[in-house]
């Protein structure tokens, strides 16, 4: 039996005391998906408008950030910080409306995994200011990022299109109905997206990368953060209402978009899981785990959460496909967000930081 002293010190351990911290980070990722595939459903059921979709719910999210931060009070915020906070809402703004294209067209799937394309700044940042020897290993990591999505966007996560389930298809027409059988077979795979529409949720995932780099840059303290992350929401809306309110007279003379028994739910959740509380959530993974969004780890929880919502809203999904991409995904922003891990004891950053800044110590880790 262990002793009381021994407990105590486990108790103490820097692990230990992470462990609540990963559970509220699984837990707000699967909700933040959770809202993510009911928005999905919501805009493919009812035909909505994406942008006024996006418009809809972040006027609520706007309010909700002002009221608890309140970024008047407190120590006066200077025109160096406010100024770069308004241009990161148009970022932030750009960046929702082509992600919510990108969802709308691509699937939950492809425009979540879409989001990592952000480690490419890592490779940006090495070509700029890192040194020569990591160069081509930053490029075999995007060279593998890209493939990734090359083969999510011919079908690899589907179950109707991924090749480890026509094999398996093939197989048991074969053994069970024989050639004539799969002659007469009739073809229901879906259509499989091109590189085209990949773009999109591509470019979504870089401006996201972008607008959180700008966050840091301006940011060092949490609470001063947290202020001016309310800026920015509140400056993407502003953005934002002149593009949905033409989106809104130019669809007004279609046809009248049929009523979702749970829109309720695709708003709110929206609002609560896919707004505000990922950024707290996220704030945590970074200042408490040292978790930043592009990385492998971030991707590993977003991934089981992904698998856990394909089954229970029945997609067509490709177990081992997504399994196989996600790897090559995983792998690609390894290699491109690689540090110096040599040094990792005494520092520790943020490899999309490089594009503006070198490394910061620990006691000043942006959040």
């Amino acid at each position: 039996m262990m002793s009381p002293k021994q407990i105590s010190e486990d108790r103490g351990s820097p692990q230990f005391r992470q462990t609540p911290l990963q559970v509220i980070h699984i837990v707000g990722n699967f909700m933040r998906i959770w809202s993510v595939y009911s928005m999905y459903r919501y805009l493919t059921q009812t035909g909505a408008s994406v942008v006024l979709f996006i418009f809809c719910c972040l006027v609520p999210s706007s309010i909700l950030f002002l009221a608890l931060q309140k970024p008047w009070k407190g120590r006066p915020l200077s025109n160096q910080q406010v100024v770069p906070s308004i241009i990161n809402g148009a970022i932030t703004a750009l960046y929702f409306i082509l992600w919510g294209k990108g969802l709308k067209s691509c699937g939950p799937v492809r425009a979540l995994l879409a989001e990592y394309s952000g480690a490419v700044l890592g490779v940006l940042s090495a070509a700029l200011y890192g040194r020569r020897s990591h160069v081509w290993k930053k490029v075999g990591g995007l060279i593998a990022m890209l493939a990734s999505f090359y083969l999510l966007s011919q079908g690899w996560a589907m179950a109707t299109d991924s090749p480890f389930y026509i094999l398996i298809f093939l197989l048991k027409l074969f053994l069970s109905c024989g050639i004539s059988c799969l002659m007469n077979t009739e073809d229901k795979t879906e259509e499989v997206l091109g590189v085209k529409e990949m773009v999109v949720p591509i470019l979504a995932g870089i401006l996201s990368a972008l607008r959180r780099v700008i966050a840091r840059r301006i940011s060092l303290k949490n609470q001063l953060k947290r202020r001016l992350h309310a800026i920015t929401i509140t400056s993407a809306t502003c953005f934002l209402f002149p593009v949905a309110m033409w989106d809104f007279i130019i669809g007004s003379s279609s046809d009248t978009t049929l009523e979702l028994p749970f829109s309720a739910w695709a708003f709110c959740s929206t609002i609560l899981f896919g707004v505000i509380l990922i950024f707290y959530v996220d704030s945590i993974a970074e200042e408490r785990l040292h978790m930043v969004f592009s990385s492998p780890r971030h991707l590993l929880v977003a991934s089981a959460c992904i698998i856990v919502m394909e089954v229970v809203y029945k997609m067509n999904f490709s177990l081992p496909g997504f399994i196989f991409c996600s790897l090559i995904l995983g792998f690609g922003i390894y290699q491109a967000t690689s540090l110096e891990r040599s040094n990792k004891g005494s520092r520790i950053s943020d490899p999309l930081n490089g594009v503006f800044d070198e490394q910061v110590e620990m006691q000043s880790l942006p959040t």
